[in-house]
């Protein structure tokens, strides 16, 4: 943790006067952020203002890549950085800095400063507690097994259910004293070696023999840990013979009122990168990408998507042929992915909302998640097989078979990455063709004249995607087939919380798959999603109950996808029922690994692989180039981050990133300056679902009349 930070950030002062360019000082000893109208100020110690950061909460705007809050002492602060680098700086500095001066308050309170020992004794309590209720926890799975009359099983089933929950709590426990166990450590050791200047009644003194490194990013002066020359060297001397008075602490933060405007434009003008040199309160830098398709209006998609593809094309030449499946990062080192989840526990608190997270850049998938939910659809001779099954029983089935099928070809790697966030009206368009389509190409395929891929044939599978809303972040997409008549439509809003040592993921929202022809509408959701072993190399699990069920059939299937278990237990199980209509007991029982190899017991007694995911091949969708691509499709808009990241050139994939947010948050201020409502391209909300405008049932329906 650095001794003292310094640099400029914008400060929030009123609706007249805006954000503000001030000097701040950081002050790890003090507790204390001051902050100053210029550098020149703060050298003669003519202090604005301050923040004490005892007990302090930041707040991350999720809006905005660059601002933070500091509420205390009943006032809320709120800052602005250069960009998401620099924010991410200041925060991981503050926070450091608040953990210290809240422990020190709690522990003069308590009088008890716990030490190692102590953490090491409660962390072996508290394992002696959970192995216990594991061994309680298979006695019930024994007993629920033998007992035949149904009350007992219930009550059993309801111990069991309170141990699992008491399991679950422990296992926190555990996650929040070694936490703590670390902190404290940390701590102990910081006390013994760290010497700071501090601001004197807000004046600032360097010492007299040492002169005062000016660098043109925020000084961070690093913590010495050992002495002699091997230790690093600080960029602000840090002498202890400078007193502390206690009254250069305030009691309270406060904020000084003025008139004047005060640039500290040392750091601009002193730095030698453009991306250094952008000034937050002018226009954002241009894009590379053109802007002729950026009316608020919604435009005439169907239309615009004809016109843009290239004439005379082959099928070779019409389509993108990159695919993020051939590049899996496998090659990426163990130490390198510790130190990018390293790079997120930074920045996170337990319980947090990680949309309010600054993801690092090197993290990022490299492809849009509106495109990671295309792989639903990695296999769709499963999905129209749906559509040709003549019985209601087989087709759910499956249905069954078509979802629990959809998970595995999300993960190409090992190691868990995060997708672009989409942003606001952002759309993705791809199509598959069937196998038979595929080995025997036809030269006079029928191509479809409308519907949301018009250059597919009638025997594709067509999918559209479109980020529908910011915030809430929900996704909407659809897909049809033509031939076989059926369709899915479904939306999902991702909310992601820190849990300790994983991330997750919960899905909102739901999907429907409608065979036509048949009227029958299925209805299911969708499994929480978790990264785990951030501390090493993280992998992904999913987990939760679904549902699959028809209102028309009354056919339904009960799927659960078990986590890993604390000790031992097994990854990607699932298990599954599906169910005939007013039938309690299961006519398919399922179970297996999502990623791997399904079974499937049957009421008749006979054994069968349900899915063998290892043996299916993918199939490869089709994206128009990027060139016949619209402004605002998923891979022309992100194409300078992609591009970046596969050159492993961070900075510029950073930047770009960046400036496709900051053209967002332009537009949403236009926007609510000329007091318009956003209008989505492809979907409208019906009720809490979101719905593609044109479907294939209202499309088949209107031909009909």
């Amino acid at each position: 943790m650095a001794s003292i930070m310094e640099g400029p950030l914008s400060k929030w002062t009123n609706v007249m006067k805006g954000w503000q360019y001030r000097w701040f000082v950081l002050d790890y000893n003090a507790g204390l952020l001051s902050y100053y109208t210029s550098k020149d100020k703060m050298m003669r110690g003519s202090r604005r203002g301050c923040v004490r950061l005892r007990g302090a909460v930041i707040g991350i705007d999720d809006e905005d890549d660059s601002t933070f809050t500091i509420t205390v002492d009943q006032k809320t602060f709120h800052f602005q950085a250069r960009d998401a680098d620099e924010r991410e700086k200041w925060i991981h500095a503050l926070e450091g800095t608040i953990l210290r001066h809240t422990l020190q308050l709690r522990e003069a309170e308590a009088g008890f400063v716990p030490s190692v020992q102590d953490f090491d004794k409660k962390l072996a309590e508290a394992d002696a507690y959970l192995q216990i209720l594991i061994d309680q926890l298979k006695l019930f799975d024994e007993k629920i097994k033998d007992c035949k009359e149904d009350e007992s099983r219930r009550k059993i089933e309801n111990l069991k259910e309170t141990t699992c929950s008491m399991v679950e709590s422990i296992k926190h426990c555990i996650v929040l004293l070694q936490i703590a166990k670390d902190q404290s450590n940390e701590q102990q050791h910081a006390n013994g070696l760290i010497s700071t200047i501090n601001p004197v009644d807000g004046i600032y003194q360097p010492p007299l023999d040492t002169p005062v490194v000016n660098t043109t990013m925020p000084t961070q002066t690093t913590l010495p840990t050992g002495s002699g020359p091997s230790g690093p060297s600080s960029g602000v001397a840090s002498p202890a013979h400078i007193p502390l008075p206690s009254h250069s602490v305030p009691d309270f933060s406060y904020s000084s009122s003025e008139d004047e405007f005060y640039d500290a434009d040392e750091f601009y003008q002193s730095s030698t990168s453009p991306k250094h040199c952008i000034d937050p309160s002018g226009p954002p830098a241009a894009s590379p990408l053109t802007n002729e398709e950026t009316a608020l209006k919604r435009p005439d998609t169907t239309e615009s998507l004809n016109s843009s593809m290239s004439n005379g094309t082959t099928d070779a030449d019409q389509f993108d042929s990159h695919d993020d499946r051939d590049d899996d990062g496998e090659g990426e080192s163990v130490e390198e992915h510790k130190s990018v989840i390293m790079h997120l526990l930074s920045q996170v608190r337990l319980g947090m909302d990680l949309t309010k997270v600054v993801l690092p850049t090197f993290i990022l998938e490299r492809r849009s998640l509106l495109e990671m939910y295309a792989d639903f659809f990695a296999h769709p001779d499963l999905f129209v097989t749906i559509a040709e099954q003549p019985e209601p029983r087989e087709r759910m089935v499956q249905v069954v078979k078509w979802y629990l099928s959809a998970f595995h070809a999300g993960r190409k790697g090992s190691v868990a990455k995060k997708p672009y966030n989409p942003i606001l009206g952002e759309v993705f368009y791809c199509h598959w063709d069937l196998p038979s389509e595929t080995e025997e190409p036809s030269p006079h395929t029928e191509t479809v004249s409308e519907g949301p891929v018009p250059w597919s044939s009638t025997n594709s599978v067509c999918f559209v995607a479109e980020q529908v809303s910011h915030h809430p972040p929900i996704s909407a997409f659809y897909a049809e087939c033509l031939n076989k008549k059926i369709q899915f439509n479904a939306h999902i809003w991702t909310k992601s919380k820190f849990l300790g040592m994983s991330i997750g993921v919960h899905n909102i929202g739901q999907g429907c798959v409608s065979c036509l022809e048949h009227d029958e509408h299925y209805i299911l959701n969708f499994p929480n999603g978790y990264g785990r072993s951030i501390l090493t190399v993280p992998w992904v699990e999913l987990g939760g109950e679904c549902n699959i069920s028809c209102s028309k059939s009354g056919y339904s299937a009960n799927i659960v996808f078990h986590t890993k278990p604390f000790y031992g237990g097994k990854k990607h199980r699932i298990t599954a029922e599906i169910f005939a209509p007013n039938d309690r007991r299961s006519f398919c029982s399922i179970e297996g690994e999502w990623n791997g190899v399904m079974y499937a017991k049957w009421a008749t007694g006979e054994n069968t692989v349900f899915i063998d995911t290892k043996r299916m091949g993918i199939i490869k969708k089709k994206v128009r180039k990027l060139e016949d691509q619209l402004e605002y499709e998923s891979r022309r808009l992100w194409r300078d981050v992609t591009l970046n990241l596969k050159l492993k050139d961070i900075d510029a994939a950073t930047e770009a990133k960046h400036r496709l947010e900051e053209k967002q948050r332009a537009e949403a201020r236009e926007r609510k300056e000329n007091e318009q409502q956003w209008e989505t391209r492809l979907f409208h909300e019906d009720g809490e679902c979101w719905v593609y405008d044109e479907p294939l049932l209202k499309r088949l329906a209107s031909q009909r009349h």
